[in-house]
């Protein structure tokens, strides 16, 4: 039998051949095969292959990641005014302190909050409401419907403001026309915050209801084919198999609402009110963006930036690690 040798090993292979002794024919001496030499640069390569192909998705994330993070952390220890010709003066973990002493800093995380509340029926509850009720679409109505729902997000949010500006005008508005009212929607501190809420929920709610949908189609129906030869209901299957097996895609759509809703109303709050009506929708993003371009102090910009990192990150952990013992996975 042969016998397997190390790379760069010579290997001797022992042929068997049959008993020769009674023609007078000497045995077969042990052939000996030369093993093929593999160089050792070809061998580096081979072991980087994987590494190389990564190295292009890495080195981004590095250039546009990491090292402005890297940046922000060491500005959030100067105070300057982002003029060139201005020193930068070191201060320390001043910054840090001035943001946990500044009351501005609590109410927009409060705001935030509220925020991500109010956008959790437009991306959580509303979506499965939909995808149930038109589940039963096929064809060509299908695609149809999902065009309409998912149009709002292809829209631009700044051409959305001006759009919803015009309609929440005051006087010449349509909303006020058939409501009957002659409310300023955006001016009024205890609506222009939900005026956001309403519009960013327009924006991303066709995403979401697709998210589901998606979700939905990847339910295997043998579940519910055989939960029906039980003798389930409709609403029993979808309450207790579709709903418990869709918690993976809420999750996700959870996660995003969370982390990505103050940025998704950032257009349309500097758009619409500029954080105002006296601050009744300055988040912590718009918070953090206020300080750098408009009151021009880039170490507080850059220090509640790194603490808005690291509390959305910490967030982020603690909701993965929730979702991984909630969440149901059709295996």
């Amino acid at each position: 039998m042969p016998s397997s040798f190390g790379r760069g090993e010579e290997a001797i292979v022992f042929v068997a051949v049959p008993d020769l002794a009674d023609t007078g024919v000497p045995a077969q001496a042990p052939v000996v095969v030369p093993a093929v030499r593999v160089h050792p640069l070809r061998r580096v390569v081979r072991a980087a292959a994987p590494y190389l192909y990564l190295t292009p998705a890495v080195a981004l994330l590095i250039v546009w990641t990491y090292r402005p993070l890297l940046q922000a952390a060491q500005l959030s220890t100067y105070s300057w005014n982002l003029l060139p010709t201005t020193p930068m003066v070191p201060v320390g973990a001043d910054n840090y302190q001035r943001l946990l002493e500044l009351p501005a800093v609590g109410d927009s995380v409060w705001r935030t909050v509220v925020l991500i509340v109010g956008l959790l029926p437009f991306t959580l509850v509303m979506p499965v409401v939909v995808a149930f009720a038109t589940r039963g679409i096929r064809g060509r109505s299908r695609a149809i419907y999902q065009s309409l729902i998912f149009a709002p997000f292809l829209v631009a949010p700044v051409a959305s403001a001006a759009v919803w500006q015009w309609l929440l005008d005051p006087g010449a508005g349509v909303i006020n026309r058939v409501l009957g009212s002659d409310t300023n929607w955006i001016r009024e501190p205890g609506a222009a915050q939900w005026v956001i809420v309403a519009i960013t929920g327009w924006h991303f709610m066709g995403f979401a209801v697709l998210v589901v949908s998606a979700g939905m189609a990847g339910i295997s129906g043998h579940y519910a084919e055989a939960a029906q030869v039980d003798g389930a209901t409709r609403r029993q299957i979808d309450w207790w198999i579709t709903l418990p097996l869709l918690s993976p895609t809420l999750v996700f759509l959870g996660l995003m609402t969370v982390l990505l809703s103050a940025q998704w109303t950032f257009p349309l709050i500097d758009t619409l009110t500029q954080g105002g009506p006296s601050q009744a929708t300055t988040n912590i993003y718009y918070l953090l963006w206020d300080y750098g371009f408009h009151s021009f102090d880039a170490g507080l910009s850059a220090a509640a930036g790194i603490m808005l990192f690291v509390g959305f990150g910490a967030v982020a952990g603690v909701l993965v690690w929730i979702s991984e013992r909630i969440s149901f996975h059709d295996d």
